[in-house]
């Protein structure tokens, strides 16, 4: 049995891209007979400036956001990063163990950092230190990220390396996954990128509670070519990438999606994409809404949760401080 673990920052916009990427795939592996862990990172959030009040209402949104999916906290360890104390603790420690050179190369960092100088925050330069933390404290076997993050997840692989070689065995080197389908889904304005909730436009992404108008709307925006014709090729990335979530909203292969269009063009290929995309998430949007008209009953299940997760950190922490002296 392999424990899995998956995190995603509490923001009020979490897109198709995120919900296919790592949402869908989470629900799934309950099935497996692994130990899932699924958490918010509000801590990873604070890397840049956040309203406190919105911040609290993203938290909650992402729990029932998960709920929605079907993540079902019986099956699945779901929790708040901040409740477990254990996580900044870690963090620290692998400071003390991470060469400066290691988070330069962060190619995320120079994404996000590019054009603001010294204003960049520690915290941002640092993120990989804390998602190593996050990792190495519950001894993770699996992570399933994105193409992005597997270089956050290589840099966890070498400090539990570095760490177990200096102080003896002690964390698991866990293993990235990246979904082969679904696991990048491009911007809708920018194609050769990924989409992303932190885009300057909201024509870049698909929110999971875009209504039916703004969903047909984004797609008959998106960026395609001249060619007209619906193949999937990967040297036409705008089409590629819309056929990819016809793909993902409806079930259907790649090759049924070329065949149901075959001499017809864009137009036809993005009303109905728009029309099954609406399909797909409005049961979602619903459940959400449900789950949030209740909040103390969130508050409840991310509680029990936290718990949990602390027994677990808890234990483990114990035993780093013991490894590196610092416990009498």
């Amino acid at each position: 049995m392999s424990r899995i673990l998956t995190a995603l920052q509490p923001s009020g916009i979490l897109h198709i891209g995120n919900y296919f990427g790592a949402i869908e795939p989470m629900v799934g592996l309950q099935t497996t007979g692994n130990e899932n862990l699924l958490f918010v990172v509000d801590y990873h959030a604070i890397t840049v400036t956040q309203d406190p009040a919105r911040l609290r209402q993203n938290i909650l949104f992402a729990a029932a956001t998960y709920l929605a999916a079907g993540i079902d906290p019986k099956q699945t360890l779901l929790f708040q990063q901040s409740r477990v104390s254990e996580h900044t603790e870690l963090a620290w420690i692998l400071n003390c163990m991470v060469r400066m050179g290691e988070l330069e190369r962060m190619t995320q960092f120079k994404d996000k950092a590019k054009g603001k100088g010294e204003s960049v925050s520690v915290g941002l330069f640092d993120y990989p230190v804390l998602m190593a933390a996050d990792i190495l404290l519950y001894d993770t076997d699996v992570v399933p990220v994105g193409h992005d993050q597997k270089q956050h997840v290589e840099l966890a692989r070498d400090i539990a390396e570095r760490f177990n070689k200096q102080f003896g065995k002690t964390f698991i080197v866990p293993k990235p996954e990246i979904r082969k389908q679904g696991a990048r889904i491009a911007a809708l304005d920018e194609p050769e990128k990924k989409m992303s909730k932190s885009a300057a436009s909201e024509k870049n992404y698909i929110s999971i509670m875009d209504d039916e108008k703004t969903v047909l709307k984004k797609i008959k925006a998106a960026v395609t070519d001249s060619q007209g014709t619906v193949r999937f090729n990967e040297s036409r990335p705008g089409i590629t990438n819309l056929i990819t979530i016809m793909s993902l909203v409806t079930g259907k292969t790649v090759k049924e999606i070329e065949n149901s269009y075959a001499g017809r063009g864009y137009g036809d290929f993005k009303i109905d994409l728009a029309a099954q995309t609406t399909a797909f998430l409005s049961p979602l949007q619903e459940k959400i809404r449900g789950y949030l008209d209740h909040p103390d009953a969130l508050l409840k299940i991310l509680d029990d949760g936290a718990s949990r997760a602390k027994t677990i950190a808890s234990k483990k922490m114990e035993e780093v401080r013991e490894k590196i002296g610092v416990k009498l």
